[in-house]
């Protein structure tokens, strides 16, 4: 499918988005003004922006700890994202959340997720919401190559096939579950899409370092889910540029492992080729959309500094749902 001048303008400046998010907060965090850990999603920006770009407002996704670039492309609000990180009264989450647990129910973000495989059983809660309105919503779980070892992910997807739910489930596979590579701590030969399928549900592969393989596969997946075939997977062969987290000293890399990766297996870098080849955008468009992007996070940045911390007389508010 050919995608419009516009949708590509607008791919990369969401995926240029969570590049430059990510990029300046490995900078930020050195100054000690972000409290807790944080997890930076750079060099997966293709999954999500390849994924989220086929979905509506009414579409609900959850994401896992590494979850900025699945905000970003959801549609939350950036600066909104970056009180929170900030732990700021203007935050997404008032500044409750901080990086892990960044959630927008306006936009369909279910919230990100501090436990390892715990987003795929809600994503499936969700699931079944949509299936029993009618309305063709689906719900997203995305997880790592560590979430796909959880009992709760083998839970949720069995469950999924039982009811029949649109929940589909993304695996990232960036090659590392924290700090174990996943040739060691995957026993089906590095194939996580296989054990979807053991379930009884279909399941493809795409590459995830490219925009446009993830983007095409994610069409033909969602058409199927949608028609009412009940859920699917999908597994992105991707990697990620930073360590685990941030501080993370990365002994378990090799050698010029991620200059490696930076230059062969950036998405930004093959989607800036690919439309360039084709004559379909121009290298000043794309220039004029970073610096466009970099403006934007320069103000957020300032924006969560000024902004004041929540009062200390508020720590009770949102802690239960009141129903009545």
């Amino acid at each position: 499918m050919q995608l419009s001048r516009d949708e590509l303008l607008g791919a990369y400046r969401r995926m240029a988005t969570i590049r430059q998010f990510e990029e300046r907060l490995h900078d930020e965090i050195m100054t000690g003004e972000i409290a807790g850990f944080t997890h930076l999603y750079a060099g997966q920006e293709a999954v999500a922006v390849g994924v989220c770009d086929h979905l509506s407002v009414d579409d609900m996704i959850v994401s896992t700890h590494r979850g900025h670039g699945h905000c970003i492309a959801k549609g939350c609000d950036v600066p909104g994202m970056m009180q929170e990180i900030f732990g700021k009264a203007g935050g997404l989450c008032k500044g409750r959340g901080g990086s892990m647990h960044i959630a927008d129910l306006s936009v369909g973000m279910l919230g990100a997720n501090g436990i390892v495989g715990g987003g795929a059983p809600q994503a499936v809660g969700a699931a079944l919401a949509a299936k029993l309105d009618g309305k063709g919503r689906v719900a997203i779980a995305f997880s790592g190559d560590g979430a796909c070892n959880q009992g709760t992910t083998f839970e949720a997807m069995n469950m999924a096939v039982v009811t029949k739910a649109p929940a589909i489930f993304v695996f990232e596979n960036n090659h590392y579950s924290e700090h174990t590579g996943d040739a060691y701590a995957v026993g089906t030969a590095k194939d996580i899409a296989s054990r979807a399928e053991a379930f009884g549900m279909r399941a493809w592969r795409a590459n995830g370092c490219d925009y446009f393989d993830t983007y095409e596969t994610m069409r033909e997946l969602l058409d199927y889910v949608r028609a009412g075939n009940g859920p699917a997977a999908i597994e992105l062969d991707t990697e990620r540029f930073y360590g685990h987290f941030e501080g993370d000293p990365q002994r378990y890399r090799g050698k010029g492992e991620v200059d490696r990766l930076r230059e062969e297996r950036d998405c930004l870098k093959a989607f800036r080729a690919r439309v360039g080849e084709a004559k379909l955008l121009d290298a000043a468009e794309l220039d004029a959309i970073d610096a466009e992007v970099a403006a934007l996070i320069d103000a957020s940045v300032t924006a969560a500094r000024a902004a004041p911390a929540p009062d200390p007389a508020t720590v009770a508010e949102d802690v239960y749902v009141d129903y009545f």
